[in-house]
């Protein structure tokens, strides 16, 4: 029988109190039978347009369809021919605003909960099923992808389901790009991003780690002396940008990279971490996207009073609301319509304040937010003995300065066809943060999953 509830089933969460003081998952994942209840929700539409809505084109009312019968692993294989990573997805992808933002259900009501049902199936999966997939058949074909993020696994996946040869080389010493060193520990534990790279490998994909393409190999010696007839660059947007104000190098100023690198990877939040770190005793963070929201977070855990500060209201957050409401649940501290201009300092060159203005709202700007302009004689200070710059990033500059015929945007992104993800030079493709910026894990998803499919009709053809 169908479920008629206008509302979702609630995720079960850890108690605000309680998870701002450790590291572990804040959404605990639906028991079974409230998976089945909720799939029952769905009214199984003809035309789909939930998965209209989802870049990487699951077949969303098929695999929720199978939920709501019991039939979990049969629900996962659905989802898998689709997409590589679906633990992850179903954790962090902003479902509110694509898959479920089409839902029907979301007329009257809630829609149904896509993402926790997705999120269900996966673990559901990695629980029970220990049998390693079947190995496809080689083709014979060598291909390279540069960058073990969402965008390099999910081409990795695809092409290593057509038979190809896959090597994938990360900088890093672990792979997983932004879902190891971004994403805490308390939105995506490591062990799920590490189980879905062990299910990619089991495959056949080799992932090569401490390899810096650019410096340690080039692109050209990729496609050269190693064999490889395609390359596709995945390395993602890690280069932090800064505000340029006075005060940005003194001692307790961080990226929010660098700050939640040592959290994530380096787990600087252990007691017997080799990696230091010091969120101080009030941390402030510069910045209003999801990104922003896990560094605060995080210095939260560690013991910080956090302060967000935005140059717009609440309404113009660019973050996942549903990280917003669990940081405000968690006690971190917002103010908006504050623009810093200035970091101050104490006798040491460490952080002791920051310097603000307070701003108001004018016409829309370039990206149709609403323009913030300051107001004249508004300046205060914010006491803060760190402070946390979370503003952007932009694509490293090694790959193109060091790759002969690579065309680049002014900003540094990678200039790409949109539909294949074919680059200025032959055989080089390019997908994800590399070539849009910073955006969500799901794009870069859809992003390596149309570059598979261009560089498999390249080589195909060739």
């Amino acid at each position: 029988m169908a479920n008629m509830s206008l509302k979702k089933n609630e995720m079960p969460v850890q108690e605000p109190d309680v998870r701002n003081g450790n590291f572990s998952e804040v959404a605990l994942g639906y028991e079974e039978l409230t998976a089945i209840d909720e799939a029952k929700r769905c009214l199984n539409c003809k035309n789909k347009s939930c998965t209209q809505g989802c870049p990487v084109q699951i077949d969303i009312p098929a695999f929720i369809s199978e939920v709501a019968e019991g039939r979990f692993e049969e629900a996962y294989k659905i989802i898998t021919k689709s997409s590589s990573l679906p633990a992850v997805c179903g954790r962090v992808c902003p479902q509110e605003s694509q898959c479920e933002s089409k839902c029907v259900r979301g007329i009257k009501g809630e829609p149904v909960a896509i993402g926790r049902l997705e999120r269900f199936v996966a673990d559901w999966h990695n629980a029970n099923v220990k049998e390693a997939p079947e190995v496809p058949a080689s083709n014979g074909h060598k291909v390279a992808v540069i960058g073990s993020g969402p965008s390099g696994l999910a081409c990795a996946g695809d092409l290593a389901k057509k038979g190809y040869e896959v090597t994938v080389y990360e900088a890093l010493h672990v792979a997983g790009g932004v879902l190891s060193y971004g994403i805490p520990e308390f939105r995506l534990p490591k062990s799920i991003v590490q189980k879905e790279i062990d299910g990619l490998k089991a495959l056949g994909v080799a992932v090569e780690t401490n390899i810096i393409i650019g410096k340690t190999l080039s692109i050209d010696e990729l496609m050269g002396e190693y064999g490889f007839e395609a390359v596709f660059i995945g390395s993602g947007a890690g280069l932090p940008r800064f505000m340029n104000i006075k005060g940005e190098n003194l001692s307790g100023v961080y990226s929010a990279n660098e700050f939640l690198t040592r959290i994530n990877l380096m787990k600087a939040y252990a007691p017997d971490a080799t990696t230091p770190i010091a969120p101080g005793k009030k941390a402030v963070i510069v910045g209003g996207g999801n990104v922003a929201m896990d560094a605060a977070r995080c210095a939260k855990r560690l013991g910080a009073d956090v302060t967000i500060v935005y140059r717009r209201t609440e309404k113009e957050l660019p973050a996942r609301a549903e990280e917003v409401e669990h940081a405000m649940e968690e006690g971190i501290n917002f103010k908006f319509l504050t623009n810093p201009i200035e970091i101050t300092s104490d006798e040491r060159k460490w952080v002791k304040g920051v310097i603000c203005e307070q701003m108001e709202l004018s016409a829309p700007d370039e990206s149709g937010r609403a323009r913030p302009v300051a107001i004249e004689g508004s300046e205060f200070e914010i006491e803060a003995d760190c402070v946390i710059m979370s503003i952007g990033t932009s694509p490293n500059p090694l790959i193109k300065s060091t790759t002969e015929g690579l065309d680049t945007q002014k900003w540094g992104g990678i200039i790409a066809d949109e539909e294949t993800g074919l680059t200025s030079r032959e055989g080089v493709y390019a997908g994800g943060d590399a070539v849009t910026g910073a955006a969500t894990v799901i794009l870069a998803m859809g992003a390596g999953k149309k570059a598979a499919t261009a560089i498999d009709e390249y080589i195909s053809n060739k």
